[in-house]
């Protein structure tokens, strides 16, 4: 049953193809939130765990919402993984790449995507099993050209580019045949959400999924 929801996660992220970042602090923001994602056709977001009340956030999302793919972000430690577990996380993301997460993460049957900048740390992390990695930051690693070079060597890997990409060049990066989905935070910014500004969020939100997922041609 663990493995099955570990795969009906990581195939409902594939389907999606976008990931929304979210640095939040404010729990009263998250249900409109989760509704403004919702209704914009992507019910999928990452809670970082930067801030004080992220686990709240997470947490009132996932019980507003069972269906909606919300996970945790900015996962360091094991603690922060099994806090997030319970809070409701149906997934787990990290900056880098620990091996006592992925491993809380393994035990317990919940998806992980944890970040690699390196041939070496791809490497360390196909010896952990995992195949879904977020390539992070991409932007600042060399953007498109540097994810091609870097994925070439390592063909069934597939990755999630976060970092500093713009619904300008999501398209771009969903092109590729390693790109599962694209991330981050300028689908959903903190201040847009602290304003209340849900709008703009459903605007942003509508125009990327019309990018990752083009209406089909006519002819």
């Amino acid at each position: 049953m663990g493995a099955a929801v570990t795969v009906a996660a990581l195939e409902q992220l594939r389907r999606l193809r976008i990931v929304p970042f979210v640095v939040l602090d404010d729990p009263a923001k998250a249900v409109p939130l989760a509704r403004t994602l919702v209704e914009a056709g992507l019910p999928c977001a990452e809670i970082s765990l930067r801030t004080a009340r992220a686990l709240e956030v997470l947490h009132q999302i996932a019980a507003e919402d069972p269906d909606m793919l919300v996970g945790a972000g900015t996962v360091l430690t094991r603690d922060q993984a099994a806090q997030a577990r319970r809070a409701g996380a149906r997934f787990i993301g990290s900056p880098g790449l620990q091996p006592r997460v992925v491993d809380f993460c393994r035990d317990n049957n919940i998806p992980v995507i944890p970040g690699v900048a390196t041939p070496t740390e791809i490497g360390a992390a196909l010896d952990l099993g995992l195949r879904l990695l977020k390539l992070f930051p991409v932007e600042p690693l060399g953007g498109l050209p540097y994810l091609e070079a870097v994925a070439e060597p390592f063909p069934g890997v597939e990755f999630i580019p976060a970092g500093g990409i713009t619904v300008n060049q999501l398209g771009a990066y969903l092109a590729m045949p390693c790109v599962a989905a694209g991330a981050g935070s300028w689908l959903t910014p903190r201040t847009w959400i602290e304003a209340g500004d849900f709008d703009r969020v459903r605007r942003v939100v509508l125009h990327a999924m019309h990018v990752a997922h083009p209406p089909a041609s006519e002819e």
